[in-house]
């Protein structure tokens, strides 16, 4: 089955592991913004990054975006 992203879903994973934006940004190296623009949905992550962040906050890489289901046309 074929999935387009939906809305990211990192702030309430985040709220959830009782992280901060900066606190994972610090332990991925990467620069607080990028995080937040994840979050803002003005940028889509990485799969590398994904797996980064889920790691770090102890979720599956599916559950850091909306997974909306592709319904095929018929012909």
């Amino acid at each position: 089955m074929k999935f387009e992203l939906g809305r990211c879903l990192l702030h309430e994973r985040l709220l959830e592991s009782r992280k901060t934006v900066e606190s994972l940004a610090k332990e991925l190296l990467l620069k607080p913004e990028r995080i937040s623009d994840f979050m803002d949905n003005k940028r889509v992550m990485p799969l590398k990054i994904a797996i980064s962040i889920a790691d770090s906050i102890g979720c599956d890489e599916r559950a850091l975006y909306e997974l909306i289901p592709l319904v095929p046309i018929s012909k």
